[in-house]
């Protein structure tokens, strides 16, 4: 019967270190063996499951919102789902005073209708409610469509990386509401694609003003995302309305505005701004955040080719500038107010920037009506204006004519202030030449001129003469003047109102009849002012070259202004007539014709020698 044994014991008639060895080397070889052997013959593992294909953006979905796109595939542990739309549609929300167009491609907007406003009507005949003979709608879009093909749609996002950009501008959003919209509404935008989400809320009143929210993020951290309006206003059609664009802002309440040629283009700003806007002569697309602390604004500039004559599409090109602007926060989520629409007092009036304790109660808009430094006169003059349109005359044009005659009204005790010290000074003329005649020897610089000038103040004096008589009612009227032309020529209630033959008084007048008007009056004002201490030979220059200046000089301005100009140039003519049928207005006619026989007497007796 064999011997069962313990492989571990010790082998009887031999050493133990030997054994214990063998069977060490034995037990070894037989382990190698079998891990060899399990390598060689365990069985191939199934292939792992492969990552669900993500659809692309532009390829058809019926999902929902919470759903893959791909039909029947189900998303690996983990992943977001995709949210996309399955084609471009578009959403119209309209209330009484905006019809805007949004489309989810990349949820941004096409049109920004103003229905209170007319398109530019260069070569065709509109009424009152922007219709054309054939019954077709001109309303003015604010959305410049030549300059928006190229440099994006406004509601558009800006980021500081190129290929995110596009990717948001060209995704196929999720809308929350299609077809036709009234506001108050809104409306939500969404895309989600891999690690990237993206959400667009649009909320609109009863106003011009909307409420934008963007957020953006990537594998669920925030990414600067800014909400922007990139390329212009769409009533930049001509030179003008190119040249007059600006770049606004309000920071900390202190308000400022820069040409085109002084704003960089894709420059970030980082300040507490109340409001950041692009704005031209009567429009504006101005953002008012929500955290004005928070605020980061990036201003955009870029040049579109425009025929110098929009009439004529083939005329020379120029450089326009396109001024737009992104707005954000430094905290990644953006949360703004948009307001595009008019510069119109009272509408300006109405809306504020967000004050310190979080609402709608900072600064208003009204420092974007472009009134300049003489803001403290023209104000107050528009108001005059506005009223006398409101409750005397329902026509701009008779408005300006009113107000003209008012202020000419006014200012007659200065003009007759003025003629009157004129011929106080040609009274004491004699008797000046004589003073001037005794210091005549002495140098400029000899201390005893200060006798010379004692003598011309006392003289002065006693016969209660101001020498600053004749040039403190210009001081007065200049002012004025400059107040007024602010006004004319930047408030929007003139743009295409209608008065006589003048179908717009912000354009210049078609017939060029307003600015002849102007050169013929002023001249004949000139030439009927008695001008004793003028030489002859340069009141007649001036008779000449002054009327040519400024009559030309409006042919091509606002005939708004021009109206202002001529109607106060007919009634200078009026007045000036009957000035010189007064005492004063005899005797300095007196005195003219007498200083110019002595000046003629003198040169025909030097021309006997």
């Amino acid at each position: 019967m064999a011997e069962l044994r313990n492989p571990n014991a010790p082998t009887q008639g031999s050493g133990g270190g030997g054994g214990d060895m063998r069977s060490m080397i034995a037990f070894t070889v037989l382990a190698l063996v079998a891990l060899l052997a399990f390598q060689y013959f365990k069985p191939t593992p199934p292939p792992a499951p492969q990552p669900q294909q993500q659809q692309q953006s532009s390829q058809p979905s019926s999902a929902a919102p919470s759903q893959p796109a791909a039909s029947g595939a189900v998303p690996a542990p983990g992943a977001a789902p995709i949210v996309a739309a399955s084609s471009e549609t578009e959403t119209v929300v309209e209330n009484e005073l905006y019809r805007i167009t949004f489309t989810n491609k990349g949820a941004q907007v096409k049109h920004w209708i103003l229905k209170h406003y007319c398109a530019e009507s260069e070569g065709r005949k509109m009424d009152r409610n922007c219709k054309d003979p054939q019954g077709r709608q001109w309303n003015l879009d604010l959305v410049d469509q030549p300059a928006a093909a190229q440099f994006g749609l406004p509601l558009s996002l800006y980021t500081y990386e190129p290929a995110l950009t596009t990717e948001l501008n060209q995704a196929l959003y999720q809308a929350s509401s299609t077809g036709h919209v009234a506001a108050p509404a809104g409306i939500i935008f969404k895309y989600s694609k891999g690690p990237l989400t993206v959400t667009k809320t649009f909320t609109f009143n009863d106003t011009y003003v909307i409420d934008t929210q963007v957020n953006v993020t990537r594998n669920g951290s925030p990414v600067r995302a800014l909400i922007s309006w990139p390329s212009g206003l769409g009533d930049q059609e001509e030179v003008p309305q190119y040249n007059a664009s600006k770049f606004d802002w309000s920071t900390d309440g202190k308000r400022d505005s820069v040409a085109p040629t002084k704003v960089s283009g894709n420059a970030t700003l980082e300040q507490s701004y109340d409001y950041a806007a692009t704005t031209d002569l009567y429009f504006t697309a101005t953002f008012l955040p929500a955290v004005p602390s928070r605020a980061t604004v990036v201003t955009l500039h870029n040049t579109l080719d425009v025929p110098k004559d929009a009439a004529n599409p083939n005329s020379e090109k120029f450089k326009a500038p396109v001024l737009g602007l992104a707005m954000g926060d430094t905290s990644g989520n953006t949360h703004t107010r948009l307001f595009a629409g008019p510069l119109q007092f009272d509408v300006l009036a109405s809306i504020h920037s967000t004050g310190p304790d979080g609402n709608a109660t900072g600064e208003d808009l009204k420092p974007l009506i472009q009134f300049g430094f003489l803001k403290i006169i023209a104000e107050p003059l528009f108001l005059l204006l506005r009223f006398v349109y409101q409750h005397i005359v329902s026509n701009w044009g008779w408005a300006i004519i009113i107000v003209t005659i008012f202020f000419n009204l006014l200012m007659l005790p200065t003009r007759i202030m003025m003629m009157k010290s004129s011929l106080k000074m040609q009274r004491v003329q004699p008797r000046l030449e004589a003073i001037k005649k005794r210091y005549a020897h002495l140098k400029a610089t000899d201390p005893k001129r200060a006798e010379m000038n004692a003598e011309t103040m006392k003289l002065y004096k006693e016969e209660g003469i101001n020498m600053y008589g004749g040039c403190l009612p210009l001081l007065v009227q200049m002012p004025l003047f400059f107040a007024y032309y602010r006004v004319l020529a930047n408030v929007i209630e003139l743009r295409q109102a209608h008065w006589g033959w003048l179908p717009n008084l912000a354009a210049a007048d078609p017939w060029h009849i307003l600015p002849i008007i102007i050169i013929a009056s002023m001249f004949l004002v000139q030439f009927i002012t008695p001008s004793p201490g003028m030489d002859p030979a340069q009141r007649r220059m001036m008779a000449f070259m002054m009327p040519a200046i400024f009559g030309f000089s409006m042919w091509t301005y606002a005939s708004g202004l021009a109206l202002y100009w001529g109607t106060g140039n007919l009634l200078n003519l009026g007045l000036q007539l009957g000035i010189n049928r007064s005492s004063i207005g005899r005797e300095l006619h007196a005195l003219a014709a007498k200083r110019a026989a002595k000046k003629t007497a003198g040169k025909t007796i030097q021309g006997r020698r």
